[in-house]
Formats: structure tokens, C-alpha cells, sequence
């Protein structure tokens, strides 16, 4: 394969994706605006977390509701628990690297708030502790993920809502995430403000 067939292939593969993350994830995503403009609402918030990727897309999705996203509106209350070094590293030394997220939804978490939880592969270990930390405070969880889900399947409720990418692939996986996370912020603006389309 010379090297423009190969970026072509890249194209078609993630156009496929998306087509499919269409026919999957447009309903559950309509239920995660829904739950997330309740939560909001009612003066709770939202939490997100990931790795890597994944916590970039976490601190991305917060940026647009504490800032805006394509529309002026107030500041919609939202944290990142990827991006306080201190906190970071204060408890991935005292307590080890899979409660990083865990502790911090437990300090900040309330009954009624929302756990956004960004995991490529679903098996990521602090993320699935902060599901169930989100769980012990009465919280209700979107998680986005990929490959099937993996262990995150076993922890969801039924009223938490799953955003499962069907694809294997790490980057096509991220780039439908980045997709979702937007979709999200259109949506509770939609709600918000009006629906401009």
C-alpha cells in the first residue's frame, strides 16, 4: 500500500465509524443531554475523568461548559479530575494511581451530580473506581468508552447511561469520543438556549 492509500483508508474507516456510532449511540446520547441538563438544572454537577486521550477529552468537555461552547450562556458547573497535579500526585503516592479519580468524587461528588467517565478501553482501573465511588454518592454516570465496554459493563445501573463506540480501534474510538463530548454540549445548549436548527 503506497502511503495516500493508506491515509485514504484512515477516511474510510472513520467515516464507517461514525456511521455506525449513528445507528448505535444517537439515543443513548439524546438519554446522557437529558440527564446531564437535569443534573444541571437542579444545581448539581457534572465530574469527568479519563487518561491520556482520554483526559484531554475530560478537560476539553469541562472547558466548553464552565466556558461556552458554540453560544454566550452562564457557566455551567463542571470539574476535570485529571488536572490538579497536587492532587494527583499527592494521592497516587499516598494511595496509589487507581484512586486518583475515586477520592476526588468522593471529596466533591453529591447526590444528584453526574460522572462523566472516559475510558478507550473500559478497563481502566481508577475510572472504574470512580463509577463506584459515583455509585456510593447517589450520582448517576455516563460512560464513554469503546471496545465493547469492558469492565465498565459490569458496573453500570440502568439508569446510568453507556456510550460505547463499536470499533477496536484506539483513535477511531477517540475521535467518535470527541464527537460525543460536542454532541453533549449541543444538546444541553439546545436545551438551554433553543434549538437553532
Amino acid at each position: 500500500m503506497d502511503m495516500t492509500s493508506r491515509m485514504t483508508s484512515h477516511f474510510d474507516d472513520a467515516i464507517d465509524t461514525f456511521k455506525a456510532s449513528s445507528q448505535a449511540l444517537a439515543q443513548p446520547l439524546s438519554n446522557a443531554v437529558d440527564l446531564l441538563f437535569g443534573a444541571l438544572a437542579n444545581n448539581n454537577k457534572i465530574l469527568a475523568c479519563g487518561n491520556g486521550g482520554s483526559a484531554a477529552d475530560a478537560q476539553h468537555f469541562i472547558a466548553e461548559l464552565v466556558g461556552r461552547f458554540e453560544r454566550d450562556r452562564l457557566p455551567l458547573a463542571g470539574i476535570a479530575l485529571n488536572t490538579d497535579t497536587s492532587i494527583l500526585t499527592a494521592v497516587g503516592n499516598d494511595y496509589g494511581f487507581d484512586a486518583v479519580f475515586e477520592r476526588q468524587v468522593t471529596a466533591l461528588g453529591q447526590p444528584g451530580d453526574v460522572l462523566v467517565a472516559i475510558s478507550t478501553s473500559g478497563n481502566s482501573p481508577n475510572v472504574l473506581r470512580s463509577i463506584e465511588a459515583a455509585h456510593e454518592r447517589e450520582m448517576s454516570v455516563i460512560a464513554v468508552s469503546g471496545k465493547g465496554g469492558g469492565k465498565i459493563n459490569e458496573l453500570l445501573y440502568e439508569t446510568d447511561v453507556h456510550l460505547c463506540v463499536p470499533h477496536d480501534r484506539t483513535m477511531r474510538i477517540q475521535e467518535v469520543h470527541i464527537l460525543l463530548l460536542h454532541a453533549l454540549c449541543d444538546g444541553i445548549d439546545a436545551l438551554l438556549l433553543g434549538d437553532t436548527l
